[in-house]
């Protein structure tokens, strides 16, 4: 079996490894059909990452189930699904409450694509194994093509995540995204616009994402660097910037009383504002997304035609592209796709 493997920063290669197997009642074997590469993947692959190498990459994908153990109702061989990032059991106490990306059955942030929580492959590769397949696996609906849907296995849902909570409760709220990503603040304006959100404002410092951001309804502001805060009464804030200066800015833009969330990965501890933030008080939310108990609610907007990631991906591309892509990666998300 095929598996990309990161071995260093800069370090990237196709490898022959063993073909996993079932091994527990409840699993699936499945073969990854359509993978996009993560804003972190980008991360991970050109830079030091604080995960062992090596590991295989990937953790966005939509498979085709070749094989199940068991009764694992309503999957069915041969089905086309949304595999998660995440390694969870779906009965523990937190899966219980929808929090499967802090699953305690298996080791903090047991995920596919990285080294964090033990090895469990990666989603380029051309065959995974997924333990309590029937507790993360989303049949994918027939009118969904795998090349948009790949993301929901995390960056997107994430990106509806990130505003979802506040938009059901507070129809209509303002919003601000403090992009730097690739692709994770793009999708985030779109989740925004398809919730109902009263304006949504993009501030970013790189001018192409600015114009996909307007292009998708956003007020932009372009900057040429962070500010410290950014004027307005911003109800809902997300960080999806990546840099320190974007950090702050999202936690100093969020109005008294508002909510900020932070759907960047930081590898070290970036600075908190406390005493500015305590003369404000702002709800601050923090962790990993939980995608599964939310990719039908994705898949559901993308099939009624509400939210259409595809401005925001580029491709597709083979399997075979992935090494070169990576190491030099187009704007927008990668998605690659498997005959």
């Amino acid at each position: 079996m095929q598996s990309l493997v990161v071995t260093g920063p800069r370090a990237l290669e196709w490898q022959d490894r063993p073909a996993p197997g079932l091994a527990a009642p409840g699993d699936a074997l499945v073969r990854p059909i359509a993978s996009s590469a993560c804003d972190l993947d980008r991360r991970l692959v050109v830079s030091p990452a604080p995960f062992e190498t090596p590991f295989a990459l990937g953790h966005e994908a939509v498979g085709e189930i070749v094989d199940l153990d068991g009764d694992a109702s309503p999957l069915h061989v041969g089905q086309r699904v949304v595999i998660p990032w995440h390694i969870s059991c779906g009965t523990c106490e937190n899966c219980r409450r929808d929090l499967p990306g802090a699953c305690a059955s298996v080791p903090r942030l047991a995920s596919f694509g990285t080294s964090a929580g033990g090895l469990w492959g990666g989603l380029f590769d051309e065959l995974v194994r997924v333990p309590w397949a029937r507790y993360n696996l989303t049949p994918l609906p027939a009118a969904v093509a795998p090349f948009v849907a790949a993301s929901a296995a995390d960056n997107l849902t994430d990106a509806f995540q990130a505003v979802r909570p506040t938009l059901e409760v507070q129809p209509g709220a303002e919003v601000l995204v403090v992009g730097g990503t690739a692709s994770l603040g793009l999708l985030t304006v779109l989740s925004a616009v398809a919730l109902g959100a009263g304006k949504v404002t993009y501030l970013d410092v790189d001018a192409g994402r600015c114009a996909k951001a307007a292009a998708a309804g956003a007020t932009v502001v372009a900057a040429d660097a962070y500010p410290d805060r950014l004027e307005g009464t911003f109800d809902l804030v997300v960080d999806a910037s990546a840099a320190s200066a974007g950090f702050r800015c999202a936690l100093l833009s969020t109005r008294p009383g508002g909510t900020c969330v932070i759907r960047s990965v930081y590898f070290g501890e970036p600075r908190l504002p406390y005493f500015s933030l305590y003369g404000t008080g702002i709800n601050l939310v923090v962790g990993p997304p939980h995608a599964s108990p939310h990719v039908p609610g994705v898949l559901k907007l993308i099939g009624d035609g509400t939210l259409d990631p595809s401005p925001m991906l580029a491709g597709p591309f083979g399997y075979d592209d992935a090494v070169g892509v990576l190491l030099d990666p187009p704007p927008g998300k990668p998605v690659f796709v498997r005959p």
